[in-house]
């Protein structure tokens, strides 16, 4: 029981902490930085911005107005990750990989999904750019999700050469 539940802290306490950081940037940038404007942060490399996105990364679907696209997005996001829940908890050998991937994924769309109830739209605010090439605006709740759902992928190929199926 002791090691069940500490399998589950595992995934439920990275999630939070994640969730957490990410509202508290996203309050930090929408309280100082008006929509639309930036603040440099390392120069020729780095500044925050205020963008509001209702689309999905890299602004994709980013469209004004409250469209099935919004609804699509926000509802696929609750299924991806109440799945992903599921699975973990039908896993039989759980890995620190495995839950730390899904924790940090978890977390992410708590964050975005947040935003997108809350405020109809993800606040994005970290560009990243080289002279006048810049990828497109993210936040803390993209980035977990991304290196979860990298750690997932190192996981499910590690998983599959040891032989054992999930």
């Amino acid at each position: 029981m002791v090691a069940l539940q500490r399998t589950y802290r595992l995934v439920i306490w990275p999630a939070i902490g994640i969730f957490v950081l990410d509202q508290l940037t996203k309050w930090l940038v929408a309280s100082r930085i008006p929509v639309y404007h930036s603040m440099s942060v390392i120069p020729g490399l780095v500044n925050f911005v205020h963008i509001r996105n209702r689309g999905v990364a890299f602004g994709i679907m980013n469209q004004q107005g409250h469209s099935l696209a919004f609804l699509l997005i926000t509802g696929i996001s609750v299924v991806v990750g109440v799945c992903l829940v599921l699975w973990f908890l039908k896993t039989k050998e759980k890995s620190l990989l495995h839950g730390i991937g899904i924790s940090l994924i978890i977390g992410g769309i708590a964050g975005n999904v947040t935003d997108r109830i809350r405020l109809g739209s993800v606040i994005d605010f970290i560009d990243v750019y080289i002279g006048n090439f810049h990828w497109p605006a993210f936040n803390v709740a993209d980035s977990a999700i991304t290196v979860g759902t990298c750690l997932l992928a190192i996981y499910l190929v590690t998983d599959q050469r040891s032989g054992h199926v999930s």
